[in-house]
């Protein structure tokens, strides 16, 4: 880990001096000693570090105003934080700010049945509002891998999604509404249960936005009557290219799955030796189809799944007998990640999007890409919005992996884009992929985008460093960092 230099007096001045005045905002919830910050220094994407001037953690809204708004008088920079699960450095707080952290804001306010929908805090867990509303039969669609420890809040900053995006969607179309406090401490309440809102979409606006133009203090999400059946398929196949080409196949022909994944068989060796789901080991690539609805519903799709899978040379299938069964299928999908980390000293999530006909395509050049530079890679995706999460391993260890990690994910990245797709599906631009905004976007897209955000935040105070390439013209938001090549965030330090 780089070990970075001792403070000097004015920077410890400059710290005691905002410790002092947000303890005079939330007396009980102000950190600023060294260990105390540190926990607070890194995110998901764990390959940076960089500690925070402070970490203050409110517990109502008006704390939260009130600490924003003094921030906003003074000059100070806020990252807001929820689970710190992000994966691409979205939480990633500065050395000259602040980290408001939103863990206190931990309830269920109410839920209405009779309208589908829930109030929860931000730092509700994804999985919480599920098993909330569960013995009324209810529950919350989108579910991240991570959703037992990740927070609605982060959901909406990163617009997350989960293996049933597919036919429920991500957070956006589930979320109803927000209460948003700006910069300067104004409370706004966009949206609400009501399924229509007059005015422009500022809460499509604020999901996904990344922190960048507020803090939210709570949520409205939608919450839906847990479907009658459901059944899954383990699919397996000789190639990735077949499973490819099936996935393509099943979205042509009309069917929308509840959830279409596919890992290729680094991923299932992993996956299968760490949860023993069952999964067949002698496949190139797998296949978890999931169809819901009433049980005729459910049978008939599935019927048309296996028929259309037969088509295109699956050499395996298994439908799930029972509802054990059908969870355990998708705990070896959900369990990916660690599994993967089990067999690597170091892995980099990398998270891009590409159209579903694509998908043969960069799946082949990801492998090129990886091995070129001595690494090798697991594959594992959403296939059905053709959402790919490529684990590329490494050892930070051996000089050069890292930063070998650091190139085959921006080639990759680079590729989903040249293929027709974009840069994140669910994990957000954060510092992660900032610095390669421009191979998508022209440089007036990143103007007009800065100007919005200048809107809500002209001193450029909300989570900074974050998103933006390059800096606006306006000389208010001279905040941002800048990087004329690619060479990954050489401003934030590396373990």
């Amino acid at each position: 880990m780089m070990q970075m230099p001792a403070p000097d007096a004015g920077v410890i001045t400059r710290q005691a001096e905002i410790a002092a005045a947000l303890a005079a905002i939330v007396p009980d919830g102000v950190i600023a000693d060294a260990d105390g910050v540190s926990p607070y220094g890194s995110d998901g994407l764990s390959m940076y570090r960089q500690s925070p001037l402070a970490v203050v953690l409110p517990r109502t809204t008006d704390q939260v105003s009130r600490v924003l708004a003094w921030c906003h008088a003074n000059g100070v920079k806020v990252v807001a934080r929820g689970s710190g699960t992000s994966l691409s450095g979205g939480a990633l707080p500065l050395a000259d700010g602040i980290v408001l952290g939103m863990a206190r804001f931990n309830r269920i306010l109410s839920v209405d049945y009779d309208n589908r929908c829930a109030v929860v805090q931000p730092g509700v867990t994804n999985l919480a509002v599920t098993q909330a509303t569960a013995h009324k039969g209810f529950y919350y669609a989108p579910d991240p891998s991570s959703q037992i420890a990740c927070s609605i809040g982060g959901n909406v900053a990163e617009n997350a999604g989960g293996v049933h995006c597919l036919k429920y969607g991500t957070t956006s179309p589930n979320l109803l509404g927000v209460e948003l406090v700006l910069i300067d401490g104004t409370v706004l309440r966009l949206g609400g249960p009501g399924q229509e809102q007059a005015g422009y979409d500022l809460l499509g606006l604020v999901c996904g936005s990344e922190g960048l133009l507020g803090v939210v203090t709570e949520a409205t999400v939608r919450i839906l009557p847990k479907p009658a059946a459901q059944r899954a398929l383990l699919l397996g196949f000789p190639s990735v290219a077949d499973a490819s080409d099936c996935v393509a196949a099943i979205i042509a022909a009309g069917i929308i799955p509840a959830g279409l994944e596919m890992m290729d068989a680094p991923a299932i060796r992993a996956a299968e030796d760490f949860v023993q789901a069952g999964y067949p080991l002698d496949v190139a690539a797998l296949m978890i189809a999931e169809a819901d609805g009433s049980p005729a519903e459910v049978d008939d799709q599935l019927a048309r799944i296996t028929a259309i899978a037969h088509a295109h040379q699956c050499s395996h299938l298994r439908a799930s007998t029972d509802e054990a069964q059908r969870l355990l299928f998708w705990a070896g999908r959900k369990a990916a990640f660690p599994a993967v980390g089990r067999i690597a000293s170091d892995y980099y999530c990398v998270d891009g999007t590409i159209p579903r006909r694509q998908l043969g395509n960069v799946l082949a050049q990801i492998s090129a890409i990886v091995a070129r530079r001595g690494l090798s890679v697991a594959n594992v995706f959403h296939a059905g919005d053709g959402n790919l999460h490529p684990l590329v391993m490494y050892d930070a260890a051996v000089p050069g992996q890292t930063e070998a990690a650091e190139a085959a994910g921006a080639e990759i990245l680079m590729a989903c884009v040249d293929a027709g797709g974009v840069l994140t599906g669910e994990h957000g631009v954060g510092v992660e992929k900032r610095d390669l905004m421009l191979h998508q976007f022209t440089a007036t897209d990143l103007e007009v985008q800065s100007r919005l955000k200048y809107a809500f935040d002209e001193r450029g105070l909300l989570n900074p460093g974050k998103l933006f390439p390059t800096l606006s013209r306006c000389a208010e938001m001279n905040a941002m960092h800048v990087h004329g090549g690619r060479v990954a965030f050489p401003d934030i330090p590396r373990f």
